[in-house]
């Protein structure tokens, strides 16, 4: 009776290594890796603290710009296409060569795919960013004589531009109080409170229902920015933030 007693234990302790879940191999439980993906604040904003939010916002930066460089809304269209998954620093880099010698829809048809590539090798992705851009720039010159068109449908309908390019070119080169909704943007909208969402889109629509008409035409460079440099993804910067107290993050940092 021992023995078996014994083969069962043991067929026990078998059974549950084989149940038991295995480690994250970058050592982070299931739900650290969640909560740093997608930070959520424990309550909405009100509309008095999205309001003041702005404010203090606009206060610290009374005329926010993007950080890409471009003369036009052509060279936006181009900058903002390659910088799907490319930092700002790094297409800057790239367009202050590439701009002087081709800065029209025109100029870079004429460069070819082969000569783009070679002022946009240093940016990922840059074999298909090519393709699009060339692309696009045929569609222009057939349709539009050159010109970025101030249309949404029309925008979205170019290679390579989706719906967060197309919200970037209409408010940065139109003035269109659109919202360009990125990974800061997303991060910041869920963090705070300001307007949490699931997706994307979520955060876009709920942005521009809560944000006041006054602050809508800068609001998307204002959460850029405070999501590159204040409120990072890895370990957001709380204590030098001017609205920590109006935001709802459960793990402010202390240091």
């Amino acid at each position: 009776m021992k023995s078996v007693a014994v083969k069962k234990t043991a067929a026990k302790k078998v059974a549950a290594k084989k149940i038991a879940p295995r480690k994250a191999t970058t050592g982070k439980t299931a739900a650290a890796v969640k909560k740093t993906a997608t930070p959520r604040a424990n309550k909405r904003m009100n509309r008095e603290q999205v309001r003041e939010m702005f404010t203090r916002l606009r206060e610290l930066n009374p005329n926010p710009v993007t950080e890409l460089e471009y003369s036009s809304p052509f060279e936006l269209l181009v900058a903002v296409t390659l910088s799907a998954q490319a930092t700002d620093v790094g297409v800057n880099k790239a367009t202050r060569k590439l701009f002087p010698v081709a800065n029209t829809a025109q100029a870079i048809l004429a460069l070819g795919e082969e000569g783009l590539k070679h002022y946009i090798a240093t940016i990922g992705l840059f074999n298909a960013k090519a393709r699009n851009v060339i692309a696009a720039c045929a569609i222009l010159v057939e349709k539009y004589d050159g010109e970025v068109p101030a249309d949404r449908a029309a925008l979205e309908a170019l290679p390579g531009v989706g719906r967060k390019t197309a919200n970037v070119v209409l408010n940065t080169a139109f003035g269109q109080p659109t919202m360009a909704v990125d990974t800061h943007i997303f991060r910041v909208a869920n963090r705070t409170g300001l307007a949490p969402g699931k997706d994307v889109r979520a955060v876009e629509d709920g942005l521009l229902k809560v944000i006041p008409e006054q602050f809508l035409q800068d609001a998307h460079h204002w959460l850029i920015l405070h999501g590159r440099y204040v409120c990072k993804a890895r370990k957001p910067d709380c204590p030098q933030c001017v609205i920590r107290d109006l935001c709802h993050y459960r793990d402010k940092t202390t240091a």
